[in-house]
């Protein structure tokens, strides 16, 4: 393990430390952000629902071109202008007084993190052997997590839920990151592959061979749903806890919920894909799926802590089977010339996040935080829906895998 940890590329080594630290001050605040919008601005429900899912609206909008303008031009440009440009708009985050200013910076998130977030992954797959890719991806996803163990505790105790200075601390932590990134370009650029815009596909050929790709379509809807069930933990659950009267302080329950969730991601994350690993590539995204539906089910009629404890865990568990095993199936099934455009396109299935905030506004709005099941039945029910498209992909890319193999042997 040790000689694997010794050949992984510098700047794949500064991507995954700056994603730890990233999450760390990004968990500080922005989970936060529905409760400071209802408890502070007076916003409703509803109206916290569309600001908070603004960022992924923005996202989705352009999480393609994230990923293809990272094709043309170089990562390099690419990821030095969004993580500067993130910085910004966490200092914009700091100086919001009023509600259209947060919807405003929020959009602004949104697009620096879906240029950013392809790239960065596309990168670490340039730089990273096909025998490596597996431990780094899942080595950027545990920092992920670690960042998030102990981010949501910090942001608790600045007062994310009724202040935006932890928003300000994020903004610098992204400028030195970005510093940082800046200074390995420069001693590493010769050592990345080169790209040139002879390589990159056209646009409209991009988006018709990601749209006719009959495994990747099916993947991309089925994990549309998965989103959209993962979504509602950071915006719908963290409203209902905060407004339940049933839970005296929820605030304070959901970011121990929050940390209870990295915390598990961490122990679980390796044994895991470790197993995970050694069936097909879509099997631990149906698990996940199924999971992540239970537990939201589970979380509506939780009538005592240990409950919603138990259904984070669950919750948890499907989210490592989603997405440790999302990147290697993406790049398992793209060309590697689009690596990018494919990790871009795959972006669009942010839209359930775009409507988690937004359906769980509204479901609270007409039923109150009093209702958990007529709450959370319905979450659970959409979140099931993504499980015949996963199962669909992974009929077609076993039988495609097939016939490929035949081809290959009868080529031989």
């Amino acid at each position: 393990m040790n000689q694997h940890f010794r050949h992984i590329h510098p700047l794949a080594w500064t991507i995954i430390i700056g994603t730890m630290f990233g999450r760390l001050v990004t968990s500080m605040s922005i989970p936060f952000l529905a409760i400071y919008l209802t408890q502070v601005l007076g916003a409703s429900p509803t109206q916290t629902g569309f600001t908070v899912a603004v960022s992924s609206l923005a996202g989705v909008m352009v999480s393609f071109y994230g990923g293809y303008i990272s094709d043309v031009f170089g990562r390099k440009i690419v990821m030095l202008i969004s993580v500067f440009g993130w910085a910004f708009v966490f200092f914009g985050f700091s100086a919001a007084q009023h509600l259209w200013v947060f919807f405003l910076v929020n959009t602004l998130n949104g697009l620096c993190r879906a240029v950013f977030e392809p790239t960065s992954r596309a990168l670490l797959s340039d730089i990273t052997p096909k025998d490596q890719r597996l431990l780094v991806f899942n080595l950027r996803y545990a920092a992920i997590n670690l960042g998030v163990v102990f981010g949501p505790i910090i942001g608790l105790q600045l007062g994310s839920a009724k202040s935006t200075f932890p928003f300000f601390i994020a903004g610098i932590v992204y400028i030195a990151y970005g510093l940082v990134l800046f200074l390995q370009f420069k001693v590493h650029g010769s050592s990345l592959p080169a790209r040139s815009a002879a390589q990159a596909p056209k646009l409209s050929e991009a988006l018709s061979t990601a749209g006719r790709d009959r495994v990747f379509l099916p993947v991309l809807i089925g994990t549309t749903f998965c989103v959209l069930g993962y979504g509602h933990f950071s915006s719908t659950l963290a409203q209902y806890l905060a407004m339940n009267p049933h839970f005296s302080n929820g605030k304070q329950l959901f970011s121990y919920m929050l940390s209870l969730n990295a915390v598990t991601v961490l122990v679980v994350q390796y044994p895991i894909v470790r197993t995970a690993s050694k069936f097909p590539p879509l099997i631990p995204l149906i698990l996940g799926n199924f999971c992540v539906a239970v537990s939201l089910l589970l979380f509506g009629f939780a009538g005592s802590i240990a409950l919603l404890m138990f259904s984070v865990v669950l919750f948890t568990v499907g989210e490592v089977l989603l997405f440790t095993m999302m990147d290697m199936l993406i790049d398992r099934i793209a060309k590697p010339e689009w690596k990018g455009t494919y990790y871009g396109t795959i972006g669009f299935n942010n839209f359930g996040n775009v409507m988690a905030p937004i359906v769980g506004g509204l479901l609270l709005d007409q039923f109150g935080a009093h209702n958990g099941p007529a709450v959370f039945l319905p979450l659970a029910l959409s979140a099931a829906l993504g499980l015949p498209f996963l199962i669909t992909a992974h009929r077609r890319l076993t039988l495609r895998e097939k016939i490929t193999l035949k081809d290959a042997d009868f080529s031989a």
